[in-house]
């Protein structure tokens, strides 16, 4: 090991550059559709020899001799993010005639800006840099600090995020119900990055020994949380019957006509009643994915009617739709992306808006200027979406709660309101057809499964062509349906995992990690600046 470090550490030039992009990239495996969690090791090790080898020129400023640490991080990340990203540019080619030109700024753009993060954790960690553990320990700082940021500054974007890669399976995500998967991305970089130290004498027996202590208590912690018995039924009420619906219509399908969408509209009915497998008790609340209504429901009140006509007057249905609100003579209306609740009158009983848009695909940030530039949405809207100011939990007449999250809301764990304790379960509807069967909809759904870890709630999902499924507090899909399969499932609503952890607990115990991680790398660096001196 001590031989291949020296070689990576020595590379240079353009070989230097493609070894930390592939490094980068590399990674990604770790990830969904793959969960081969071993690949992170090999990246990281990497990106530690890549840093041990950095060097400017004895005359350079503080930027020339910040820059070969930043320009090392960024290739990294710039690997990780066009290898675990470029799936976005698939819902560009929906309408290609349209949209195409902007593939460029989707598949490298977007990847070449979020790099830019990892470029800086490099250069915070190059700063706490030591020969032994402690530079490992600044690697993880680092990145767990910068991986904070990216999951908000700039509307936020934490897709991806490095913890992510070591939770594959349930038995390795129950340590984010503790510490979040900030917390798990902190402690994963330093267990990632470990293997570095084979590569060196300085601080390899206890650098090893801490990172096998901290994999060995994530897995007993999960085996522990996994062995728990199941949570009683939602709100202790009787077993409440959720139907999923998948309808899987293709984003490429015309809608131009009333036709079109009264067609897509009958699917979506067809599969809601048919009836139960195996001779089950009949769903009590049926759920459809985002915006499965392909018209403005409240000005279609035959719509509501053979809603009334299928369902039973006890049922209720949960969908996504656009909702419309009218601002006035003179006044464009203001479009929303929402969740109705339905009775089984036909009558809307319940809403909540979505809080957090897409950015250029709900709304363009900077519009008055961007549009002379030809930028605008993937979804055709005038004006595009509104955010609503704050999420409405959803109530149901049998007193269950919903806490709604509608297509990417559900990838920011800082942004569960407190009502969320107040929640049954987690409601989560989407629409990932605008990725096709790329990597895109797997990685949704691990990202939402460990939303579930993290609240301790059971997730009721929803996806227009998948990933569809119920999941309970600990990660694990109770039933599912494949992506791009038609049909539905029925589940019994479980109940949450009683926990006193919140995510102001979260929170505090990420901070204490990554104090921890931020503290030894300063002590080690102080340590190896006297040594040197």
């Amino acid at each position: 090991m001590e031989w291949l470090s020296g070689r990576v550490i020595l590379v240079w030039g353009f070989k230097r550059a493609l070894l930390a992009i592939l490094a980068g990239a590399f990674g990604v495996l770790a990830l969904p559709p793959f969960g081969f969690f071993a690949a992170m090791f090999v990246s990281f090790t990497l990106l530690v020899w890549l840093l041990d080898g950095v060097a400017a020129g004895p005359d350079s400023g503080l930027l020339g001799r910040l820059w070969p640490a930043f320009f090392t991080g960024w290739l990294f990340g710039f690997g990780y993010f066009v290898a675990g990203l470029w799936w976005l540019g698939h819902a560009l080619l929906i309408d290609a005639d349209e949209f195409a030109w902007a593939l460029p700024l989707a598949i490298l753009g977007l990847p070449a800006f979020l790099a830019i993060f990892y470029g800086v954790a490099t250069v915070l960690a190059r700063i706490l840099w030591s020969d032994g553990m402690g530079r490992i320990a600044a690697l993880a700082f680092s990145f767990g600090l910068l991986e904070w940021l990216r999951s908000f500054l700039f509307t936020g974007f934490p897709w991806n995020a490095i913890g992510y890669g070591a939770m594959p399976i349930p038995l390795m995500m129950q340590s984010a119900h503790v510490v979040g998967v900030l917390g798990v991305t902190v402690l994963a970089v330093f267990v990632f990055a470990a293997p570095a130290l084979l590569g060196t004498r300085q601080g390899r027996v206890p650098g090893l020994a801490l990172a096998v202590l901290l994999a060995a208590a994530d897995f007993g912690y999960g085996y522990y949380a996994l062995s728990l018995p199941d949570a009683p039924s939602a709100g202790g009420k009787a077993a409440t019957v959720v139907r999923i619906v998948q309808p899987s219509i293709d984003q490429e399908t015309k809608m131009d006509s009333d036709a079109d969408r009264a067609a897509v509209f009958d699917r979506h009915l067809a599969l809601s009643v048919q009836p139960p497998a195996n001779g089950g008790k009949r769903p009590d609340i049926i759920v459809w994915p985002e915006t499965a209504v392909p018209f403005i429901l409240t000005d279609n009140r035959d719509a509501l009617a053979r809603i009334a006509d299928q369902l039973d007057d006890d049922q209720i249905l949960i969908t996504g739709a656009v909702r419309v609100e009218d601002m006035g003579p003179g006044a464009a209306p203001r479009y929303y992306n929402s969740i109705y609740v339905i009775d089984g009158r036909g009558q809307i009983i319940g809403a909540s808006d979505k809080t957090h848009l897409v950015p250029f695909g709900e709304y363009v940030p900077f519009e008055s200027i961007l549009s002379y530039l030809g930028i605008e949405n993937v979804v055709e809207l005038p004006g595009g979406f509104s955010a609503a100011t704050k999420r409405q939990l959803l109530t149901l007449p049998d007193g269950i709660k919903l806490y709604p999250l509608i297509c990417y809301e559900i990838i920011f764990p800082n942004e569960m309101t407190p009502e969320i304790r107040q929640a049954d379960a987690i409601l989560n509807v989407t629409n990932d057809g605008w990725f096709g069967d790329t990597p895109g909809p797997y990685q949704h759904f691990l990202q939402a499964r460990v939303r579930a870890v993290e609240q301790g709630l059971p997730l009721i999902r929803s996806a227009n062509t998948g990933i569809s499924a119920f999941v309970d507090p600990h990660g694990r899909v109770l039933s599912g349906i494949d992506y791009n399969q038609q049909g539905f499932i029925d589940a019994t609503l479980g109940g949450a995992t009683p926990s006193g952890i919140d995510d102001g607990a979260r929170k505090v115990y990420f901070w204490l990690i990554a104090g921890i991680g931020g503290m030894i790398a300063l002590i080690s660096r102080m340590g190896f600046i006297s040594r040197v001196n």
